[in-house]
């Protein structure tokens, strides 16, 4: 049974509230199986479980929609134990499995990095959320990205801390991992070009337990703005606090990890009045309003782009094979880099040629805990 898109939207309108029970796709006799490798453990396994209910609240409207090519969808979980070694075993095990069709990577690029060379052997899609810009220009052509990457992060963080904050003294502070070196680099970029140098480039180790070295070398830098790339939700709510101790109160605007939902929640007030660029800003667009009502109905909270990017992975994925009318790893990958001004809760997808379906990000501010939509600014270079 091959859908139209106009059908496949009107489902899964007609089924987004449904959350979905992951065991109920194994009592159907034939299943359409997606592969998710994510945190169930680790420090990230908070995040893990909201990026399971946003594929799962995906699962359940293409299920509720028709299924894909008239069979119900199932989801196959491995846990990535937040490390690179554990995605690296997670997604084997499911590669392993050929009945899978297509796979949800990691959100973080480090991780991604690990399993791209298992995951260009295997040759089937294979969604990510990691935004180091270089996972999809290295000549994998079964990475498609449903964030928008940091070559595009590093450009607003510029942009609207020079041009709508007036400020030109910036200070950078990023995690040493590839997805923190990629995200610096490109922010450093950003101002070299409009002659705003940055008077401080400081790297950091992920899961460090004192960030004061790094904020005193802030403080002494004489920077007028901060701009960030952390990694882990924990590493900046540390940080954050510590800033705001040693009396550092300059605006900030940070990679998407400032404001998500558990950055909020650990450092409390230490992040009021900061600035973040948000892939998933529920104000942004009728698709993101429709996404984040159907997520606060299922699971009592507000979601962030921890659980948007899987949940418009498994939408267009099923999209795409229905779509294509196979399962075959290239008609799906055709069908994916086809599809076209897509609506989704990160924003509207056009796929180039790179895997690369988002091409900008919206500006949000942290108003005493609420995160409110400012504005969009998108890049079509």
């Amino acid at each position: 049974m091959k859908l139209s898109r106009r059908d496949f939207t009107a489902g899964l309108a007609a089924g987004i509230t449904a959350p979905y029970v992951i065991g109920s796709a194994r009592a159907q006799a034939a299943t359409i199986k997606i592969g998710m490798c994510v945190p169930v453990t680790g420090p990230a396994a908070e995040q893990g479980l909201w990026a399971q209910n946003g594929a799962k609240l995906a699962l359940a409207a293409v299920n509720k929609a028709g299924g894909v090519l008239g069979k119900q969808v199932e989801l196959v979980i491995e846990d990535d134990q937040t490390t690179n070694p554990g995605i690296v075993l997670a997604f084997s095990k499911l590669a392993a499995q050929p009945d899978i069709v297509g796979f949800l990577g990691s959100i973080r690029s480090t991780q991604v990095h690990a399993m791209a060379p298992d995951v260009l052997k295997l040759g089937k899609p294979v969604m990510i959320g990691g935004t180091d810009p270089t996972l999809t220009h290295m000549g994998n052509q079964w990475l498609f990205r449903f964030r928008p990457n940091d070559s595009y992060s590093g450009r607003v963080i510029a942009d609207y801390g020079v041009n709508t904050l007036g400020k030109k003294k910036w200070a950078i502070v990023h995690s040493t991992d590839a997805f923190g070196t990629a995200g610096g680099k490109a922010l450093a970029s950003a101002l070299e070009k409009p002659g705003n140098p940055a008077v401080l480039d400081q790297g950091y180790a992920n899961q460090s337990q004192d960030f004061t070295p790094v904020v005193l070398a802030v403080k002494q830098s004489g920077a007028d703005v901060l701009g960030t790339y952390f990694t882990f939700e924990n590493d900046l709510g540390i940080f954050a606090r510590q800033l705001r101790q040693l009396g550092v109160n300059i605006p900030w605007v940070g990679s998407p990890s400032v404001v998500a939902v558990s950055s909020t929640k650990l450092a409390g007030p230490a992040l009021y009045g900061t600035y973040g660029v948000a892939d998933y800003a529920e104000e942004s667009s009728d698709a993101s309003k429709a996404f984040g009502k159907a997520y606060r109905e299922a699971y009592k909270t507000a979601p962030d782009n921890q659980s948007a990017w899987p949940y418009d992975a498994v939408t267009i994925l099923s999209a795409a094979i229905n779509k294509a009318a196979s399962t075959d790893p290239v008609k799906i990958r055709e069908a994916i880099l086809s599809l076209k001004k897509f609506p989704g809760a990160e924003g509207e997808y056009n796929f180039d040629q790179n895997g690369d379906g988002l091409h900008g990000y919206n500006v949000v501010r942290n108003e005493k805990g609420t995160i409110v939509y400012d504005k969009h600014i998108d890049f079509n270079d």
